[in-house]
């Protein structure tokens, strides 16, 4: 017997009325769904009339035997749909796992394309004229995190992350502290009927007054701005860092910032912000 077919099908990110007529023949038609989320599916299936339809859930915390389960149906020649809570799976969701187990298993896998939080918010910026990056989430704090807000500020085209409204508020004044005039635009709540963008530099947005961000929040920053790099001069760096301290901030981010800046060790940045700052 043939292996079945996985459909990864992309369902709205807010409003309904984005999800495409291909998704819903195609969750009508296959023998099971599989969700990261079986309640929100359940409740995407009901608005569109689709009942009697196995639901079973594979989350970010799936394990082995989750995935061996899915790919025994696939084995036996059923269908399955794959949708993440909102927007196209795999994109900073569960899924890869049994996408690569199907194909493994000699299913065939087939996209059904539809509403992304990436592209939607590409569209409103107006910042990405060509290539972009997309990093998905941040780490929440520690090495890692660091390591990825250097990956930005080392990127000189457009970037798009994905942040949780608890954390956006202090993103924003990390990427400001190592490049102020870099353009963004967070958007928040895309295709719902609080959707908003906040457009201005990193720098303007970062010394609003501190407001609470509620919703999904995706960032969108325009391609980096020409940097002096390591052929910054000692005059340059130094008023730099009177520019950083006058604005009264630590002198370990002083330093990690403008390390990053101007391609010079942090451990020599650092000793320069002490002298200044003394």
């Amino acid at each position: 017997m043939a292996a079945g077919t996985l459909y990864v099908v992309a369902t709205p990110i807010g409003n309904l009325g984005d999800i495409t007529v291909r998704a819903i023949e195609t969750l009508r038609a296959v023998d099971r769904v599989i969700a990261e989320d079986t309640r929100r599916t359940r409740g995407l299936l009901s608005h569109f009339g689709i009942s009697g339809k196995s639901v079973d859930r594979l989350d970010a915390n799936a394990e082995a035997h989750d995935i061996a389960r899915a790919v025994v149906h696939l084995e036996a020649g059923e269908s399955i749909a794959l949708c993440t809570d909102a927007g196209t799976p795999i994109v900073s969701d569960p899924g890869t796992a049994l996408v690569r187990a199907a194909i493994a298993a000699g299913a065939t896998v087939v996209p059904i394309p539809g509403a992304s939080a990436v592209l939607a918010a590409i569209a409103l910026s107006g910042l990405v004229t060509g290539g972009f990056r997309f990093l998905g989430f941040l780490a929440r704090s520690g090495p890692e995190r660091r390591e990825e807000l250097n990956r930005i500020v080392e990127t000189p085209e457009s970037v798009v992350i994905f942040e949780s409204p608890q954390r956006t508020a202090d993103t924003i004044v990390e990427l400001a502290q190592a490049m102020p005039d870099r353009d963004v635009v967070i958007a928040r709540e895309l295709t719902k009927m609080h959707e908003e963008a906040v457009r201005g530099t990193l720098a303007e947005l970062a010394a609003q007054e501190k407001r609470e961000w509620l919703g999904e929040v995706t960032i969108v920053l325009g391609p980096a701005r020409e940097r002096l790099g390591p052929g910054m001069s000692d005059e340059a760096i130094d008023a730099r860092i009177d520019e950083e301290l006058a604005l009264g901030r630590r002198a370990k981010d002083v330093s990690e910032a403008i390390a990053i800046e101007s391609g010079r060790p942090k451990r020599e940045i650092y000793g320069r912000v002490v002298a200044r700052r003394g």
